[in-house]
């Protein structure tokens, strides 16, 4: 029996199968033969998404191309392609995707599947960019959807978290191609906050990261500009140095209160202009732990400086920083962003440090300003919960139930939450 490990390492399984198909009918035999199915990407998920003893399939070697709809506002792409694939094939079309978020690894069935997301205050997750799918159901049959066509299998399709068969194929909407401005600056971490709202206004996507033990924040800014020529440097931020801070503090973790305001000094400015899909993503090589919880954008700062005050308090050890971004309010079923515009607050840890209990801790101050998790990261909900944040929860399990009456696409965390028993 083979083994697979998450990006982070804190999530394994021995699934029965590992399975890579190159076809359609592949998949299919896959499928009708196994008892349990889950898909996988790149493993960037946190919670247990992709655990099982059954088959664990990628599909990212599914046969298939992007085909561009008439008017070049829509593209059909392989939903096992990553987003480092599918990005560079549009723009060598002349097209770009709507946002992205910081890394571009995952599949896109998996970032469309479990809500990822940019940043960006008129812009919504990746899931709000699914006009299709084309969805492979547990007999190996194919049904399509979208909002015209099998209406609620689409709603449900939109962020199903794997639930309603395996897409092959889906439909998003796209732009023509462009540039963005990239702008790294550290400031005060209260500039940021008496500034924000005017960034968030003046900015087509804004975000900062700020450690709890430090006083100054990394802003970054992206906005569209015209072309400079070739992007000359490829990353926003350099990962050598924090990597041996964050090892270091692994060792001694007393040193971490010590060594983190030094991390970030006043008076970084940084600007880089290249293609939209290479300055969206940044290499990230120091891996971490993470809980991110999408909170009503009148509470964010609040619920940001509760978290900060809170690890001050205990002197925990946390080397890494919290991620701050503003999105979008939409109408997906599942969506942590169905009930108004949120900003999205992400708190990390070095995947060698504790993590559990300071996860436990900041929780309940994030539910407590109304937060829901971002479904890959880690969070402890509860199907009482799931009913209590999402209003048509009841309305999911009756699609998922409609089209996996034999549950094969659950596993062992999903089911609790949604088959109805």
């Amino acid at each position: 029996m083979a083994q697979w490990r998450n990006w982070s390492g804190s999530v394994t399984a021995r699934p029965a199968r590992l399975a890579t198909p190159g076809t359609e009918a592949e998949l299919a035999e896959i499928i009708r033969a196994a008892r349990k199915v889950r898909v996988v990407g790149a493993g960037h998920s946190f919670m247990p998404l992709c655990e099982t003893d059954g088959a664990l399939v990628s599909l990212s070697d599914l046969e298939g191309a992007i085909e561009i709809s008439a008017d070049r506002a829509r593209v059909w792409a392989p939903a096992g392609w990553s987003l480092a694939k599918l990005t560079a094939a549009l723009w060598e079309d002349g097209l770009s995707l709507i946002n992205q978020g910081d890394v571009n690894p995952q599949s896109l069935a998996g970032a469309i599947g479990t809500g990822t997301h940019g940043t960006g205050a008129t812009l919504g997750s990746l899931s709000t960019t699914a006009r299709s799918f084309r969805l492979m159901q547990a007999d190996g049959s194919i049904i399509s959807c979208s909002a015209a066509e099998n209406n609620d299998l689409f709603q449900a399709a939109r962020l199903s978290l794997g639930l309603v068969g395996v897409a092959t194929r889906i439909e998003i909407d796209v732009l023509p191609a462009y540039h963005l401005e990239e702008r790294v600056e550290s400031h005060p971490f209260e500039y940021v906050a008496e500034n924000w709202d005017n960034l968030v206004a003046n900015n087509r996507h804004v975000e900062f990261f700020v450690f709890p033990y430090g006083d100054q924040a990394i802003l970054k800014t992206l906005n569209p500009a015209p072309n400079e020529g070739p992007l000359k440097h490829l990353n926003d931020m350099d990962d050598r140095a924090f990597k041996l801070i964050c090892d270091l503090c692994a060792t001694f973790p007393v040193l971490t209160r010590r060594l983190q305001p030094l991390i970030v000094e006043p008076g970084i400015r940084q600007r880089r202009v290249g293609p939209a899909f290479q300055i969206f993503p940044s290499k990230r090589s120091v891996r971490f732990e993470e809980m991110e919880y999408e909170v009503p954008a009148a509470n964010g700062w609040a619920a940001l400086r509760e978290a900060i005050a809170y690890i001050r308090r205990r002197k925990l050890p946390i080397t890494f920083p919290f991620e701050f971004r503003a999105i979008a309010a939409d109408d997906i079923w599942l969506s942590p962003f169905h009930a108004g515009p949120c900003v999205s607050i992400s708190a990390h840890q070095y995947f060698k440090m504790p993590w559990r209990d300071f996860f436990v801790g900041i929780e309940p101050i994030f539910r407590a300003h109304g937060g829901r998790p971002h479904w890959a990261k880690r969070h402890t909900l509860t199907k009482a919960d799931v009913d209590a944040l999402y209003p048509n929860a009841a309305r999911f399990r009756a699609v998922r139930a409609a089209h996996d009456p034999q549950v094969k696409f659950a596993n062992a965390h999903l089911t609790p939450l949604f088959v109805e028993t």
